[in-house]
């Protein structure tokens, strides 16, 4: 098919042509052969013009959203044995989902349960730096009614964990000697006089309240707080 600017060479051609033609029916012939090629390239020219219609791309379907909520847990309550650390997990329903959604890595200091497909939600409870060794071999994951149970098989059987993480441990020396540094000296020298007092004989009694009355009133006579003079 000839091109807008061919067929407009060929008008052109023509055009000349029928300048020099000298016959009038040599320029009629000519005349109608110009026009329909002017008529050709106008329709081209508007087919150009005129946008194309492209046919609607089917639509992807809607997948459904693969994205799944994970909830950190924080809170569980523990016991010991001499053999097991128990840690115990609260969660409703658990036991009706499938079992493969349940499991557990243990470490010889740290675990982490993962509970997925429970309520649409993934419930992830990683506990790192625990107080002891544990054996990993010999260490399981139980699940009971609203809870799932961990048992922590001790390294060293008997031992006594003070806590059930080193930072827990460390969490309460920080506390005990913050109590410590803030304890008013008055306070420990007031209650090492009333165990004095209360220990000791009539005289030892007698001694302590003059010297507390003196100490809070030289002018007059008076008793220690919480001793019977």
């Amino acid at each position: 098919m000839a091109t807008i600017v061919e067929l407009q060479a060929d008008v052109s051609e023509l055009q000349k042509l029928s300048e020099e033609a000298t016959r009038k029916k040599v320029k009629d012939i000519l005349f109608i052969e110009i026009r329909k090629l002017q008529t050709e390239i106008t329709k081209l020219k508007e087919a150009e013009e005129k946008p194309e219609s492209k046919a609607a791309a089917p639509k992807a379907p809607v997948a459904a959203s693969s994205h799944v909520y994970t909830v950190t847990l924080t809170n569980y309550a523990w016991d010991q044995s001499d053999k097991f650390m128990k840690i115990y997990v609260t969660l409703n329903g658990v036991q009706d989902i499938d079992p493969s959604n349940i499991c557990c890595e243990f470490k010889s200091r740290s675990f982490k349960l993962q509970v997925s497909n429970l309520d649409k939600k993934r419930h992830v409870l990683h506990v790192a730096n625990l107080f002891e060794d544990v054996d990993t071999e010999k260490s399981v994951c139980k699940v009971k009614k609203d809870m799932v149970l961990l048992m922590l098989k001790k390294a060293e059987e008997k031992k006594t964990w003070a806590y059930v993480t080193q930072k827990d441990g460390a969490k309460k020396a920080s506390a005990k000697k913050k109590l410590d540094e803030s304890a008013n000296p008055q306070d420990g020298l007031m209650s090492m006089l009333q165990d004095m007092y209360t220990e000791g004989d009539d005289e030892m009694k007698r001694t302590i309240a003059q010297a507390w009355s003196k100490s809070r009133d030289p002018s007059g006579p008076g008793g220690m707080a919480g001793m019977d003079m």
